[in-house]
Formats: structure tokens, C-alpha cells, sequence
């Protein structure tokens, strides 16, 4: 896939906004790998599970790969390690940390430690919190751990094999240009890969 097309895709879905880091690791060459277990280099073991979870919650299976089968938990380990500014690891690491904090306090356990509706209920509890607070902020604030969380996810998932040829359409070699054609035969309305 280009780079620079899953870039315009990931903000298309993310509502026009992709940060400054995302679009360096994409054009990098960050990519998702699939694998369900990876080794994390940047995150620790603890950490590498809570995101590998909420990647999950935003990205779930269905009849199509989840963020964690497409290897999203590894690509957003990657892009910390290798793209992201030491300040910027840093407001991860915070954001992931005051975030685990908040499910313990609401729920009187660690959000791995939660059950599936409860973990579900609480991401899009504190999404719906952060997509109100963005509205509201200067274009100067700190973007939202979650929504940071969801830009890796999708990002990592759209540039990845099972998110590139199984959800969205995919073709390696496009044949010729049809201008107006119906929409049946132009990809039952799925947007192209490529």
C-alpha cells in the first residue's frame, strides 16, 4: 500500500487530524506485522498488555482480523520506539498510566483486570470524554491519551496486510479506469486499499 494514501485514509476516518508522529512512522515505514504475541521493546510487559487490550476494544474481531491479530499492539511499540520524541513517550506513558489509574478507581481493579464489558464501557466512556474536551481545547492542548490510541490502532491496522486486503479493497496491479460505473461494481462501497 502507499504510505501516503493510508495516511489520507487514517484521516479521513479520524475526522481530518493524524499527529505529526503518526504520519513520520507510516512514511518511515512503520508497519502493522501480524502476530497475536509479540515482545515489546519500548513498552513493558504490563503496559505492552493494557495496549494490546484497548487496541482490541477500538479494533475488535468480527468476520474480519481485530487490532491484535493484525499485529497493532507490535506496530504501536515500534512507532514509540522509533518515531516518537522522548517528550512524547513520556505523555504516553502518563496518559496509559492516569488511564489504568481511572479504571482502578472507578472499578476497584486494574483495567486488564476487568471483565470485557466493563474494559468496553470504560474506553468508550473516556473516548466520548476526549472527543468532548478536544472540541472544547485550543489547538494548543495536549491531544487525549485514548485518541491517541485510537490514531495508532487504526493506523496501524489499515497499513497492515488483514486491514489493507480484508477490510478495506485491495487491488496490487489496478486495471483500467472506469469513470461512471455503478456502485456495485466499484467495490460495494468499501474504499480501496490502494
Amino acid at each position: 500500500m502507499d504510505r501516503r494514501e493510508a495516511i489520507k485514509r487514517t484521516a479521513l476516518l479520524m475526522g481530518g487530524v493524524v499527529s505529526a508522529p503518526a504520519i513520520m512512522g507510516v512514511l518511515k515505514g512503520c508497519t502493522a506485522r501480524p502476530g497475536v504475541d509479540f515482545r515489546p521493546e519500548f513498552l513493558s510487559e504490563d503496559q505492552a498488555s493494557l495496549v494490546s487490550q484497548v487496541a482490541e476494544i477500538i479494533i475488535p474481531k468480527t468476520d474480519t482480523p481485530g487490532a491484535k491479530e493484525a499485529g497493532v499492539p507490535a506496530f504501536i511499540d515500534q512507532m514509540l520506539k522509533e518515531v516518537y520524541s522522548q517528550e512524547q513517550q513520556e505523555r504516553f506513558i502518563e496518559g496509559l498510566k492516569a488511564f489504568n489509574e481511572e479504571a482502578e478507581a472507578e472499578y476497584g481493579d486494574a483495567f486488564i483486570d476487568l471483565d470485557a464489558e466493563s474494559q468496553k464501557a470504560f474506553v468508550i466512556k473516556k473516548h466520548n470524554e476526549a472527543i468532548a474536551a478536544e472540541k472544547q481545547a485550543s489547538s494548543q492542548a495536549q491531544r487525549p491519551f485514548v485518541l491517541t490510541m485510537k490514531e495508532l490502532t487504526m493506523l496501524g491496522f489499515f497499513t497492515s496486510e488483514p486491514g489493507a486486503t480484508q477490510v478495506l479493497q485491495y487491488d496490487a496491479v489496478p486495471g483500467v479506469y472506469k469513470g461512471c460505473i455503478p456502485l456495485s461494481e466499484a467495490g460495494n462501497g468499501k474504499t480501496w486499499a490502494s
